[in-house]
């Protein structure tokens, strides 16, 4: 930033020439150049933006020649005008300052003889190393966000860099005034996206707001709330970050939106503890369409699907599924944050009502919102359904929270629901499941990977298995039917389509090869534990 008059005033070099502002207008005009010169016809030598140093020459010749001098350096644009009073101007005339103040021109007398080129080299100093800082500032943001380009990086990270530059907040929205992502510098998130759509549409005075975007095609705005930076570096940083955005977008044209992978970026900033403002939580959600005031439910929705290698087909199914989990949530008219998780998982915070349009409880037995959750489950499951490839879908949940962060850290917890979900076999399969209803299918498939556990259960049915193997045999079919019936030997034979007499030697030949007693509880309890770790294992490794 250039020097303004008041700045050159009070250098010490000007200060022992004791100066004086006897009229004119402000002395926040910045100066370009010092220029001395008692020339009378100066002023068509200038291009504006001078201070210009004289002895007062060219005021030595009347009161017309001294007005037509001060009128053609308003004029020209000058900053200043700097009157060394001595062998010329013992004294001003009134005519001077009555002129300076009619044009507005700064006016300043030196009382003491003082050396101008001392000045000019003090301002001139000054000047350069703002000229340089400048270059030095324009080349640091070329090559940092020429960096960000080559590094893919993210937009959060892009808007990040900026604001740091700037010391100042940066919003990056949507063409819908929706907040894509943004960093709060000097205030909270959530003051600084208060009903933001009403505050973006009308753009406060002295906030600077660049276009994201091909130039035909601008997808969003970058925002700088504030206006206490530089113009020219505002500028020159929102719009090189507003480049790199555009270059993020055309790489990223073909995987998910924006806006998804806002919602994303907000999803990991919350499970992984990088947001633990409630407030602010809330505030970025609500920027991204989620409903303050409800209740929030963690889910995880897990889908299996045919094996598909084509990464790009993996790709545009993920994208599908995503678009039939965003449906769904219109049909059931309720908002959540999604995001793509791994494989073929979705992970969301789902915003349920508190009250219905009369303004009664929504609840019941599925807890606060439960008929909307049943709703909102059954329409997702629907849609997704739908997708190519998608052979199976369950959702798993947790429990509902009024607190966004706590909601977040449930994630896992409900991506473990749905994982020991989908490995369930059901003929009545449910809109959404919960902890209690995987019980000890979820318990062990959380410790099925610990070494104990599966040396537990090839203790347990590894001399079966191998009589399978050897024999061409089914025994650990039978076995498998005999547990999931409870015993009810009757039943079984019926299923096998087997007389009775064959299914007791079978279930005799198993006893033998187990040495186990069929008939006791623990060991039914401990053979049908382990063939659930079996399954646990063979299904996880098919995933």
């Amino acid at each position: 930033m250039l020097p303004s008059v008041a700045d050159v005033l009070a250098m010490p070099v000007v200060c022992a020439g004791e100066p004086e502002v006897v009229a004119g207008g402000s002395l926040d005009r910045p100066v370009r150049w010092v220029h001395v010169s008692d020339v009378a016809d100066v002023a068509q030598l200038l291009v504006g933006g001078e201070l210009i140093l004289t002895t007062g020459q060219a005021m030595s010749h009347g009161d017309i020649a001294t007005v037509g001098y001060l009128t053609a350096l308003a004029a020209a644009g000058v900053a200043g005008l700097v009157i060394e009073l001595g062998g010329y101007v013992p004294e001003l005339a009134p005519v001077v300052a009555a002129t300076a103040d009619a044009l507005g021109l700064p006016l300043i007398v030196l009382h003491k003889i003082t050396r101008f080129v001392e000045i000019t080299e003090a301002v001139h100093r000054v000047i350069v190393a703002e000229q340089y800082a400048e270059l030095e500032f324009a080349r640091t943001v070329h090559e940092t966000f020429t960096d960000l380009s080559v590094r893919r990086a993210s937009l959060a990270e892009i808007v990040k860099t900026a604001a740091g530059m700037l010391d100042s907040s940066v919003v990056l929205e949507d063409l819908a005034h929706r907040v894509l992502t943004l960093t709060a510098k000097h205030a909270s998130t959530s003051a600084l996206l208060d009903d933001w759509e009403t505050t973006s549409r009308l753009l406060p005075d002295g906030w600077d707001a660049v276009a994201v975007g091909p130039h035909t095609q601008p997808w969003g705005r970058l925002i700088l709330p504030s206006d206490n930076v530089p113009t020219a570096r505002a500028r020159m940083v929102l719009e090189r970050a507003a480049q790199t955005l555009t270059l993020h977008r055309m790489i990223e044209k073909d995987r998910f939106g924006l806006h998804r992978q806002a919602q994303t970026g907000l999803i990991d900033d919350m499970a992984n503890g990088r947001v633990l403002d409630e407030r602010d939580a809330v505030a970025r959600a609500a920027a991204l369409g989620l409903a303050r005031r409800a209740a929030y439910v963690p889910l995880a929705i897990d889908i299996a699907a045919v094996a598909e290698t084509d990464p790009v087909a993996r790709q545009r199914r993920a994208a599908g599924i995503l678009d039939a989990v965003t449906h769904g949530l219109g049909l059931a008219k309720l908002t959540a944050l999604a995001a793509a998780d791994q494989g073929d998982r979705v992970a969301m915070i789902l915003a349920l009502p508190r009250t219905d349009a009369s303004g009664t409880a929504v609840g019941g037995a599925d807890g606060v919102g439960g008929y909307s959750l049943t709703a909102a489950c059954t329409a997702i499951i629907g849609e997704v359904r739908r997708v190519d490839g998608v052979e199976r879908v369950v959702i798993g949940v947790g429990a509902e929270s009024d607190s966004l962060l706590d909601t977040a850290h449930e994630l896992p917890h409900a991506a473990h629901v749905a994982e020991v979900a989908l490995s369930l076999e059901t003929s009545a399969p449910r809109p959404f499941y919960r902890s209690g209803d995987v019980r000890l299918r979820g318990l062990l498939s959380l410790i099925r990977n610990e070494p104990g556990v599966q040396r537990f259960a090839e203790t347990e049915l590894s001399a079966l298995l191998r009589y399978d193997i050897r024999h061409t045999a089914d025994l650990t079919r039978t076995l498998r039917q005999f547990l999931d019936l409870a015993g009810n030997k009757t039943e079984l034979a019926r299923r096998l389509t087997i007389s009775r007499p064959t299914l007791y030697d079978r279930l005799a030949r198993i006893e033998r090869i187990l040495a186990v007693d069929l008939d006791d509880g623990e060991s039914r309890t401990s053979l049908h534990a382990a063939l659930l770790i079996r399954d646990l294992t063979a299904n996880a490794d098919t995933r």
